[in-house]
């Protein structure tokens, strides 16, 4: 138990700090528990800058979990395109059909029952019913346990997941659960960083055992791989500027089904062709990839390829580094709605980055 003296104030300081700080965020201005579960969707492992112009064109295609749950699944990919981690589009899609299908178009009320939806655990579900509903759940992600662990002056050794929810329970505000919840995550991401956190703006500091960075493992190191991939552009029958894409093996551990630029042997490769180069980084590994204009691709054993108009890029489900890749040649634009380019010719400029 965390206690009495700290935890009041504790509270007391961190709401009010809140009220006045909260950042302005579009899933912050309802209480629509289908908009405050795609929010919470899209927040997992990815920053909040990251997610706002995605979070606004997705809510604008698919409105109500209703729209959501009848659109194709590759359609609800390629909206996602852009945001990684594509299990979390597919599980939202199966969480949807459940709603619209099984449920009436509601959603459960309580964090209990929102775990039965696909891809719904033990954070999402205190999330969305604390904030939608005002359900006394407790939502614990990374940044909360870092704020914890740091106030309560625990280290990894001392403080299992079980101890920290149970302190978590025990700080929550119930008359205010989700601006409790919603002020402990913006504690965290915004003043009490992973490194270098901002200790002199902290409104809990008199309330910190830590007052700065505390002992974490080691993480995970990254690796590094070379990768190639073709560029091969035509202009069809009908006068449209098409791109050769292939399909991921539908079985594959990541991005299943995605689209994605040819792969192909650099050392095969005239260096004069060369387009671009980049860096992506997907889990724990590091990519320098190099991009080749190619007129042909030989097609592999059992590939799917498809030729794809320029102006319908944005409409299919393309892997994060085949968008990244196709912003950097000026295929697709860089951001914001696609808007088709002439079809004449696409220029094409050599970019290093």
């Amino acid at each position: 138990m965390v206690p009495d003296p700290l935890r009041k104030e504790f509270r007391r300081r961190l709401l009010s700090w809140f009220d006045e700080h909260a950042r302005d965020l579009p899933w912050r201005r309802t209480k629509d528990p289908y908009a405050i579960w795609v929010s919470e969707i899209m927040l997992q492992q990815t920053r909040v800058a990251a997610v706002l112009d995605h979070y606004d064109r997705f809510m604008r295609r698919y409105p109500t979990v209703q729209a959501l749950a009848a659109a194709p699944e590759e359609d609800v990919l390629a909206m996602w395109s852009g945001l990684g981690y594509y299990r979390r589009a597919r599980m939202m899609h199966r969480a949807a059909k459940m709603v619209a299908d099984e449920l009436g178009g509601s959603f459960p009320e309580t964090a209990e029952a929102l775990k039965k939806l696909p891809g719904i655990g033990e954070y999402t579900s205190a999330a969305i019913a604390s904030i939608a509903f005002g359900d006394a759940a407790a939502a614990v992600d990374g940044n909360v346990e870092r704020v914890l662990m740091r106030v309560l002056g625990w280290d990894e050794a001392t403080a299992p997941m079980s101890r920290i929810r149970e302190a978590a329970a025990n700080m929550l505000v119930v008359s205010r659960p989700g601006d409790f919840n919603q002020a402990m995550m913006e504690l965290g991401a915004t003043i009490c960083l992973p490194r270098g956190p901002l200790c002199l703006q902290c409104p809990v500091q008199q309330q910190c055992a830590t007052r700065g960075e505390h002992a974490t493992g080691e993480r995970q190191k990254m690796t590094t791989k070379q990768a190639a991939y073709a560029f091969v552009q035509r202009v069809s029958k009908h006068g449209d500027a098409e791109v050769l894409l292939v399909q991921r093996d539908k079985e594959a551990s990541l991005m299943p089904g995605m689209w994605e630029l040819p792969a192909i042997d650099s050392a095969a490769e005239d260096e004069s062709r060369r387009l671009l180069e980049v860096r992506h980084s997907i889990t724990v590994t590091n990519y320098h990839v190099s991009v080749y204009g190619c007129e042909a691709v030989m097609r592999r054993d059992g590939e799917v390829r498809r030729w794809v108009a320029v102006a319908e890029l944005a409409e299919i489900p393309l892997t994060g580094l085949a968008r990244k890749v196709l912003k950097k040649l000026k295929v697709m634009p860089p951001s914001g709605e696609w808007k088709p380019a002439g079809v004449d010719r696409l220029e094409l400029d050599v970019v290093q980055s």
